[in-house]
């Protein structure tokens, strides 16, 4: 991600992400993954090599998949919170909230990451009644990697067992299946 430049490479192996970034895109450039429109579900439906993997949601897709599972959010939590995107992964039952944060310049997005605690905890009272886990993740640009005085927010998020990742999120990671190159 370099000012001016353009985005990362290709990989099989992990989810590149740039300034603008479109999940969806990017797991269908992955060989081997479809994304099909859940038929009467909320979301996309994510298969590998045909194999249904996962499901992903957008903001208020979010919670018309708690709806279609019977979770009146409204009885749970106060206000809406609009994921970026949030992915289940069938086989570890687990969600995960994903956050691009994309800075080039100091601005809001600095306090934001100091919000994952207060809002995985919300997402995990949401999907307790599915006995789903949840993962907090923020996938990053660089420019917090090279600014010191983003050491202490970093530590922070960690200790709450929230993550981040530069740039990429690994398939591996997430629990998901990827073809290995020879």
């Amino acid at each position: 991600m370099k000012k001016g430049g353009k985005g990362g490479s290709k990989t099989l192996t992990g989810l590149n992400f740039e300034k603008k970034v479109d999940l969806y895109r990017l797991l269908e450039e992955i060989p081997g993954y479809t994304l099909k429109k859940a038929e009467k579900k909320a979301g996309m439906e994510v298969y590998f090599e045909n194999e249904l993997v996962a499901r992903c949601f957008r903001k208020h897709e979010f919670y018309k998949f708690l709806e279609e599972n019977n979770v009146n959010w409204k009885k749970i939590i106060s206000r809406k919170l609009l994921p970026d995107d949030a992915m289940l992964v069938i086989d570890r039952d687990t969600l995960f909230i994903i956050e691009v944060k994309y800075q080039q310049v100091a601005g809001s997005v600095d306090e934001k990451l100091q919000t994952c605690d207060f809002k995985r905890k919300q997402y995990l009272k949401l999907v307790t009644p599915l006995d789903l886990r949840v993962e907090y993740v923020y996938v990053l640009s660089d420019w917090f990697k090279k600014k010191s005085k983003y050491k202490d927010v970093l530590d922070y998020i960690q200790s709450v067992n929230c993550h981040y990742k530069f740039n990429e999120l690994p398939l591996t990671w997430l629990g998901l299946p990827f073809k290995k190159i020879i």
